[in-house]
């Protein structure tokens, strides 16, 4: 039986996806896979557990998957990665900016050796995936880059000095590229989540409300008071639906935006 274009609107379209073994990257990667695209999945964890995913997303899906190991926090293993997936796909379509680290500390006590680790891997990383992609996206006059920044990007914090710099240059990275490619049909945005439900918030979350004695839904109100207006964590898939749409062929002109997607967060 064909599939019609309406179930698959981005079927052929190949994307990479950094940090996509867990988390937002996951349910970015298995949108995108449902939509019809090949994808990169890519993280550091496990390599069986990433093999795994590929296996599962070939078969639900009737996909193309290639799994990279690359560390961002090297130029030259960026290289490789992109090198990889020209050889093997025959280049990007859609590039999802996902990876990141977070380290938390005072400033005066922040180790510079985090410092710099953030800003290789939250804010460098795109600009080498961007730049080796880009030629590609000109040539075949298609592609969508989403940056996956933070409500961080949007607002300030403390005790993160490296994860709210990085946020915030990168959708200055955005911004930029969004202007450098208005003669093409390609597309830059920024997607802000708020505190969203991942392995990392989860158990912040578990903690908090064994510690406190509440309910699920009362944990999460308290985790989230006096920031995430809803009282709720963003959900994975709702923050890979948002991705998903600035990636459509309809959605040509949204470029250069920064979207939140914050319980209303940003709007305090």
């Amino acid at each position: 039986m064909t599939t019609s274009p309406d179930m698959k609107p981005l079927a052929g379209k190949r994307a990479l996806v950094t940090g996509s073994t867990q988390g937002i990257g996951l349910a970015v990667a298995r949108r995108l896979a449902s939509a019809g695209c090949d994808i990169v999945v890519h993280g550091l964890g496990n390599p069986d557990a990433a093999t795994g995913l590929c296996r599962e997303m070939e078969a639900e899906f009737a996909i193309r998957t290639i799994y990279s190991p690359a560390d961002l926090k090297n130029a030259t293993a960026i290289e490789e990665m992109m090198s990889v997936v020209s050889a093997g796909f025959g280049g990007v379509d859609i590039l999802v900016n996902n990876a990141v680290v977070r380290h938390v500390a005072p400033i005066e006590s922040f180790p510079p050796e985090h410092w710099d680790e953030d800003l290789a891997v939250n804010l460098s990383a795109a600009f080498h995936t961007i730049r080796n992609a880009l030629p590609g996206m000109k040539t075949q006059n298609w592609g969508r880059i989403v940056n996956v920044s933070s409500i961080y990007g949007l607002v300030g914090g403390t005790n993160r000095v490296g994860y709210v710099t990085t946020k915030t240059a990168l959708i200055g990275l955005t911004r930029a590229v969004a202007l450098e490619t208005t003669g093409f049909d390609i597309t830059c945005n920024a997607v802000c989540p708020g505190t969203t439900a991942t392995p990392m918030h989860e158990a912040s979350l578990e903690a908090l409300s064994a510690k406190l004695g509440l309910d699920r839904e009362a944990g999460e109100r308290a985790l989230l008071a006096g920031k995430q207006p809803t009282g709720r964590l963003i959900a994975t898939d709702g923050v890979a639906a948002l991705v998903v749409s600035l990636c459509l062929p309809e959605s040509r002109d949204i470029t250069g935006a920064a979207i939140p997607i914050d319980g209303g967060w940003s709007s305090m």
